[in-house]
């Protein structure tokens, strides 16, 4: 009878990793050897062209006198700026999720028509088949919010009689389903988790029948269910921006990869599940939510420029918070000047800080942005300059939401689920062959050792 886990490693098992460790590492000067773009990057950090795509751009450059150089950075969907988009919704006072959805999953911006319709649908579909809160949330509850997303999302394959079926009609159909029960399927599980493990009371608040994405979102994740206007505004915002940022970012590079492969969409979006689960992926906003935390606890005057400036130096210098040498929050793989979406976050964040009086708070995040700015780039010298990303201001903003900590990156998969089942749809569309870059064996070639002669 095996003895059951206990959660510890054996001195066995550190043993044996300590061999797989030792016969795996790879000298860096291999890489720059047989010029393999590590992390699919160059040296200057860019991606390595890995694909096409009408999808989304995000835009950090340009060309002036032959040579590309850094520039306020944007982000285009469907060749839209997003600020264009955010900004025609703010002008005629309605939500924008439904409507930049159906523009990244079909190819235009849709008329008053086929909007209506587009939304009725996904209302349609916003529900959970019959008992499957309770036997497939409620009874396997998890601490890990997005375990419970991945486990759900693979369950729900088995109530599909077309989950194989990879044609568009079908990928569209399941799709939107899926977008449409991300919610429930995110704030059911951190109740049940609640309920279980911190032994909280159990509100599932049933979802709203009309309404917009975002007020459905706070509606269910509420025991009272209530909201107000800017607070749902601030969400679709929020969730339009995490939509999607190009077709290279890591999860949505899986969907591509995944999808090459023929197989069926619950599987495919499991797997981009587990890549936004990652700390370097979606985790980042709950970094900055701490780092803030600690800033707070140590920074007695926020006002006093010198305390916050000797705070952000500890942190470059590996001396405070996780000792990463990291101030989360600041810096982009992409953006150099600017990043577009902590701009229209910071907009938001701003007026709900107004409206729950934590005005405080947000100057403190806005001083934190110059001044960090300043310290990175007069100590590590970055080629293409810094600025704040989207995880800067979502956390505070997520916070003044009334959103727990452990649906941060839940709710970064509410809105990037639509960007996958665009490049999944994208996929499909011109699929002809299987995703297969190479890899180059270093490994010599050894003769056999019969068991008697091994050392």
């Amino acid at each position: 009878m095996p003895k059951p886990y206990s959660g510890e490693i054996s001195p066995e098992i550190s043993e044996l990793a300590d061999k797989a460790r030792a016969a795996d590492v790879i000298e860096n000067e291999l890489y720059q050897k047989y010029d393999v773009k590590r992390g699919l990057r160059d040296l200057n950090g860019r991606g390595v062209l890995a694909g096409l795509t009408h999808i989304s751009e995000p835009r950090a450059t340009k060309v002036v006198d032959g040579e590309v150089v850094p520039d306020y950075g944007r982000l285009f969907y469907r060749g839209y700026d997003v600020k264009d988009l955010i900004a025609g919704f703010q002008k005629r006072g309605t939500f924008g999720f439904e409507e930049v959805s159906y523009l990244l999953l079909f190819g235009s911006l849709p008329n008053q028509e086929q909007l209506d319709r587009f939304a009725e649908q996904l209302l349609e579909y916003r529900s959970l088949p019959t008992s499957f809160t309770r036997d497939t949330i409620m009874k396997a509850a998890s601490t890990d919010i997005m375990n419970t997303i991945s486990r759900s999302v693979l369950t729900l394959y088995a109530y599909d009689e077309n989950a194989n079926d990879v044609s568009l009609p079908n990928v569209v159909r399941q799709c939107m389903q899926l977008i449409s029960r991300f919610p429930l399927i995110s704030v059911y599980g951190y109740a049940a988790s609640r309920y279980y493990y911190a032994d909280d009371s159990l509100y599932l608040v049933p979802p709203l029948e009309d309404g917009s994405f975002a007020q459905n979102v706070l509606h269910i994740l509420r025991p009272d269910g209530n909201f107000t206007e800017l607070e749902a505004k601030a969400l679709d915002a929020a969730l339009i921006l995490h939509m999607d940022h190009g077709g290279g970012n890591n999860s949505t590079f899986t969907t591509h990869v995944v999808s090459s492969s023929m197989t069926d969409t619950y599987s495919v979006m499991a797997a981009a599940l587990g890549s936004l689960k990652g700390p370097r992926h979606g985790g980042a906003n709950i970094k900055v939510s701490l780092m803030f935390d600690d800033l707070k606890e140590q920074v007695r005057d926020w006002e006093d420029e010198d305390e916050i400036n000797a705070y952000l130096s500890s942190l470059l210098n590996r001396e405070g918070f996780d000792q990463s040498g990291l101030i989360y929050g600041v810096g982009h793989a992409v953006y150099s000047k600017s990043d577009p979406r902590s701009e229209i976050l910071e907009e938001y964040t701003g007026k709900l800080a107004e409206e729950s009086g934590r005005s405080d708070e947000f100057r403190l995040h806005q001083t934190v942005a110059r001044l960090a700015v300043k310290q990175i780039e007069e100590r590590r010298h970055i080629y293409k300059g810094v600025c704040t990303n989207v995880d800067f201001y979502s956390g505070f903003l997520y916070e003044m939401l009334g959103l727990p900590k452990e649906l941060y990156t839940p709710l970064f998969a509410m809105a990037r689920i639509v960007g996958w089942s665009a490049h999944r749809i994208e996929e499909l569309s011109n699929a002809s062959k299987i995703i297969r870059p190479a890899f180059k064996s270093i490994e010599p070639d050894h003769e056999y050792i019969p068991m008697d002669e091994r050392e």
